[in-house]
């Protein structure tokens, strides 16, 4: 049998139970037969190191520059507008402000505009002459302003009017505004100007049909006293006496209008011919 294990580890012999030191031993040869120097030096001192700062990438380099940054706010944008396309954000910071919102609100812009339009742009109005008078004798200053003659030498004549036009506003919603009508008189068998008129601003009632009286200055010179102008209008408005059936013939014009009214971006034209009118004026028994 083996020793016992108090014996075998001296355990019961009389020796002092204490840690004993351990020989030094013979250093180690290296493999190439030389000492290994480091051995014999001093205990190495462990120092701490600070650790290396981030490496930067070159894209993140660039994000840091002006251009970098641009180009972020761009692509931020264009997320952005293609989150709103697709439908999924509103405009400017909002849920609402959606394509198919915006959609809705031109459309409805759009509805309500061109009812302001149908409702404010006015039209042009239809005129129509006065069928028994279409010429009526000039009242008050305009009437003083302008001489009533015939002459034969020179042959002339000259003489104040009103013309008497129906203007029909059924058309119109609001009312609509004359800045001014210009007037030309002409004698369409000879095609000669005989007349000019100018009627000023005015205002006239929506859907109603108003009369209206533009001046004309009646004012023509002929050659000799057989011109057919003037003979046609000399013999128009001679005294009835003068005539053994008291009836004067009637005599033929035609109107032209240029119509300046407020809302229009351009002048508007309207003209109209008489076949037989009454002559205006009553010359005197003894005129020439």
């Amino acid at each position: 049998m083996g020793p016992r294990y108090s014996s075998a580890f001296g355990v019961a012999q009389h020796q002092d139970s204490v840690y004993h030191q351990i020989p030094a031993g013979t250093p180690n040869v290296a493999g190439n037969g030389e000492t290994d120097n480091d051995s014999s030096l001093a205990p190495v001192e462990l120092v701490t190191v600070p650790a290396l700062g981030p490496e930067w990438q070159r894209a993140e380099m660039k994000q840091m520059t002006r251009s970098g940054r641009r180009e972020l706010k761009n692509e931020e944008r264009y997320a952005k507008w293609r989150a709103w396309n697709r439908g999924e954000t509103g405009l400017c910071g909002t849920k609402w402000f959606t394509k198919k919102f915006l959609v809705f609100f031109i459309f409805a812009w759009c509805g309500i505009a061109a009812i302001i339009l149908a409702i404010t742009i006015p039209r042009v109005p239809a005129l129509s002459f006065n069928s028994g008078t279409p010429l009526v004798a000039a009242t008050g200053d305009f009437n003083a302003s302008i001489p009533t003659e015939f002459s034969r030498y020179p042959a002339n004549f000259s003489f104040p009017a009103f013309a008497d036009i129906q203007v029909d506003t059924t058309s119109n919603i609001i009312p609509l505004t004359f800045n001014h009508i210009a007037a030309q008189v002409w004698y369409p068998s000879t095609n000669m100007q005989i007349g000019t008129g100018y009627f000023g601003k005015a205002t006239l009632p929506a859907k109603t049909f108003p009369v209206i009286q533009i001046p004309l200055n009646f004012s023509y010179i002929a050659p000799n006293d057989t011109d057919p102008t003037w003979l046609a209008w000399y013999n128009a408005c001679k005294n009835p006496q003068t005539y053994t059936t008291g009836v004067r013939p009637g005599v033929s014009f035609e109107l032209l209008l240029t119509m300046d009214i407020a809302g229009l971006p351009t002048t508007s034209t309207a003209s109209t011919q008489i076949g037989s009118a009454p002559c205006p004026i009553e010359l005197p028994v003894n005129s020439v």
